[in-house]
């Protein structure tokens, strides 16, 4: 799938860049690895340089146990007890170590499900900055970027995915998702390499 590029023009003052669950409990050796996390990890990194002010991180915060949970999500993390919080521990939520260097002047955002907007902190955050226009970044392209991205379109924010800092652990779940974004939301996302990025956030 190709990138169709900025089809509505240049990104500026109103643009924020927002890197989805980037963390260390989506690291290799965690239950949830994905795999190609450190393959994107140079796009993500060159995101967040380019505007760290204009960065905001989401981490997805497992409950502490299976039992905390309500609802689907019970049943959930009774599949996996392993990536609660008394399993883990506390580092397991942490940002990946190369981009925690970016906080402060970055900022993050905690949830406890898929979505960032659902219990509202992102929307305290961005109302009043006069933000516009999202450049998403991160993962699971199918999961959690997924309802991000819905999400920002919902809210009427211009939506950028930037395709090669985006991750899945499946190769054809992330693909199926990437044509989606292009044909079905083609007036509402826009589909572009992290260079291209770059060179037109000014």
């Amino acid at each position: 799938m190709a990138a169709r590029g900025l089809i509505h023009g240049p990104l500026g003052a109103n643009c924020l860049h927002l890197c989805v669950d980037m963390q260390r409990l989506f690291a290799p050796g965690s239950p949830w690895t994905v795999p190609w996390l450190e393959k994107v990890l140079p796009a993500v990194e060159a995101l967040c340089a380019h505007r760290p002010e204009r960065t905001v991180f989401t981490r997805f915060v497992p409950p502490q146990r299976a039992s905390d949970a309500i609802g689907s999500w019970a049943r959930y993390y009774q599949r996996w007890e392993a990536v609660t919080g008394e399993a883990l521990g506390p580092e397991a939520v942490r940002l990946v170590p190369t981009l925690e260097r970016f906080v402060p002047p970055a900022r993050i955002i905690d949830k406890s499900v898929y979505s960032p907007w659902t219990e509202g902190r992102l929307d305290a955050l961005l109302a009043p900055a006069g933000v516009e226009a999202l450049v998403i970044s991160g993962g699971e392209t199918d999961v959690c970027v997924l309802a991000t991205a819905l999400g920002a379109i919902d809210r009427g924010f211009r939506v950028i995915l930037a395709t090669d800092a985006l991750c899945s652990s499946s190769d054809a779940t992330h693909d199926a998702l990437m044509e989606l974004y292009t044909r079905r939301f083609s007036q509402q996302v826009e589909v572009v390499r992290t260079e291209e990025v770059l060179a037109q956030w000014h």
